[in-house]
């Protein structure tokens, strides 16, 4: 052995830190409860497949597709919104809650695409969007067809202005997206949006609001979904009086609240009030009415994760998106206490956590972690800004989903992520669509480049998106490298390690597994190296800028880059994952 190959633990001591490491996280395994522990893959409808040949994705695209999960190795599929919509916000401004949008099909595909996933043993999951409706709501038409104070009206959050005549905004609060978060109408009368002026915020302390949404629930509950993904679950309840803020709302950038900080993380009095509690206490009895263990997935960017936790108790939601790990930079230092914390504080409540990389709502991980400062959180990545090292980044977002996929709990994959897809990041600004680009002052480019269809075949136009090549967005020349068929059966392909990685989780039980830290018993540096124990396996990432020796006596499982043999060493190089057992 040189003097530079680091010394591996040796294989008693090895065994010994691995059965003796401290529990974090005990191993559970509920009857049932199938999103304690599932994989479930987000599908962008418009994003996914194109059946129709318009180049919009829609739900024949996914029913055709569904081959494809299989085949990767999911547990369930999560759709953002498909329901009957103008489209101001890519279907988050819903008009009907109880139809399908022309654009992606009707009805009966919705109905062939559930019992297409059922008989292939995926579950469906589906969006709902309770805080705001589409302004094209029959709701809110009639609001805007009646007077002020009517009971059309009270459906939503009209108030009068302030200032000589009402012409000033009731409150100073902001949109997410930019700009005021209140518009006037000709009568004088303001109403709040926290989005876009199209999506106008209903008001929850409203008995029909409530009613209205229970039977919502039971209209999809009776076709047959396994469970509905809740957008801004932290959002329905407002602060009574609607009081000014000197705050500006956002998406929080990371887990910086200290264990059992109420209020650090608190982002003004249109986020996270104890009254949206008891909202889905009711829909946990709703869905208690069905059998088949139906689940509640909270969109919640709340702090702290103690916070977090209440929207998981026994007798609420089942899941809530852990975004602070989502939002944690690549470093071991950063990452460990926030896996510690989230553990900890769902286990409090008797909750999985639910881990997450990427969504439809932020750059893919896969260029995130290209960044010069990795793992960071830019609102969208244009021509103009810096551009990630796209190689580094897709090393580090194999290591960093593997490292996910190791923890114990459920976990969320974003369509295209098994691909190893980038940030479009050379998107005309011109075709943007998202409405944060216009509202924000064309400063933050937004979603559309974690939007872009995916490329199916290498050789054909669109990637084999539509069979007419068509795509609503256009797809980078180089993804063609990236198209599933250039990696289905190719080893060491992106696709494929993702394959081995849902297959290897779902045969060792690490959804249901535990959480034993074991760097430091290793004799690890835990400034650079991140390893634990999860049932009876050791996941070691290398975050840092030299390679560490694997402990004698163990057997690779499965890595994210190859590791490297000196003098009879096993090494993982650095920005690698290795899954390994004692023989």
């Amino acid at each position: 052995m040189t003097a530079q190959t680091p010394t591996p633990a040796p294989a008693a001591h090895a065994r010994a830190a691995l059965t003796h490491a401290p529990l974090v996280h005990a191993p559970r395994a509920e009857p049932g409860q199938w999103w304690r522990h599932a994989v479930i893959y987000q599908i962008y409808p418009r994003s996914f497949a194109d059946a129709s040949g318009d180049g919009i994705g829609d739900l024949p695209g996914i029913t055709a597709r569904l081959d494809h999960l299989v085949e990767l190795g999911v547990d369930a599929i999560w759709l953002s919104p498909f329901y009957r919509s103008p489209q101001a916000d890519a279907g988050y401004d819903v008009a009907d809650y109880r139809d399908v949008d022309p654009l992606f099909g009707t009805l009966a595909d919705f109905d062939e695409l559930l019992a297409g996933a059922h008989a292939l043993g995926l579950r469906v999951v589906v969006d709902l969007v309770p805080n705001h409706t589409s302004d094209e709501h029959v709701w809110f038409q009639a609001a805007l067809a009646a007077a002020p104070g009517s009971p059309e009206r009270a459906r939503y959050l009209f108030r009068e202005g302030k200032g000589a005549d009402g012409a000033e905004p009731p409150n100073n609060w902001e949109s997410l997206f930019g700009g005021p978060a209140w518009t006037r109408l000709p009568d004088g009368q303001w109403y709040l949006h926290l989005f876009d002026t199209r999506q106008p915020d209903l008001d929850w302390e409203n008995p029909q609001v409530r009613d209205e949404f229970e039977d919502v629930l039971r209209f999809w509950l009776d076709k047959g979904v396994d469970g509905f993904r809740v957008d801004v679950a932290h959002g329905l309840v407002k602060e009574p009086g609607l009081p000014d803020w000197d705050g500006q709302a956002a998406m929080i950038e990371g887990s910086t609240a200290a264990p059992g900080d109420r209020k650090v993380g608190d982002h003004g009095p249109m986020f996270d009030q104890d009254g949206v509690h008891e909202i889905y206490r009711a829909w946990h009895r709703v869905l208690a009415e069905y059998d088949g263990d139906r689940a509640l997935v909270a969109e919640a960017w709340v702090e702290p994760l103690e916070h977090l936790a209440d929207y998981v108790r026994p007798d609420e939601m089942h899941q809530a998106f852990n975004f602070a790990f989502l939002a944690t930079r690549w470093d071991a230092v950063a990452l460990r206490p926030v896996l510690t914390a989230s553990l900890v504080a769902n286990d409090a409540v008797g909750a999985p956590t639910t881990w997450v990389l990427s969504n439809h709502d932020v750059v893919r991980h896969t260029s995130r972690l290209g960044l010069a400062d990795a793992g960071s959180r830019p609102t969208g990545i244009g021509a103009q800004d810096e551009q990630p090292d796209e190689a580094l980044g897709l090393r580090r977002a194999g290591a960093a989903s593997l490292l996910m996929l190791g923890l114990p709990g459920s976990a969320y994959l974003y369509q295209g992520e098994e691909l190893g897809l980038p940030e479009h990041t050379a998107l005309d600004d011109d075709l943007r669509q998202d409405p944060s680009w216009w509202r924000s002052g064309y400063t933050e480019r937004g979603r559309d480049g974690c939007r872009v269809p995916l490329p199916w075949e290498a050789g054909s136009a669109g990637f084999g998106f539509s069979p007419t090549g068509a795509t609503w967005l256009p797809q980078p020349a180089n993804w063609a490298a990236y198209a599933l068929d250039a990696q289905r059966g190719m080893a060491g392909s992106t696709f494929e390690s993702y394959r081995t990685t849902l297959r290897l989780r779902r045969e060792l039980g690490l959804g249901s597994g535990s959480l034993a830290w074991a760097d430091v018993t290793l004799g690890f540096d835990p400034r650079w190296v991140l390893a634990f124990v999860n049932a009876g396996v050791l996941v070691l990432t290398n975050l840092g800028a030299h390679p560490v020796p694997l402990p004698a006596g163990v057997t690779v499982l499965h890595a994210s880059a190859p590791l490297v043999a000196a003098d009879g060493v096993t090494l993982v190089p650095t920005d690698t994952t290795v899954w390994a057992e004692l023989v």
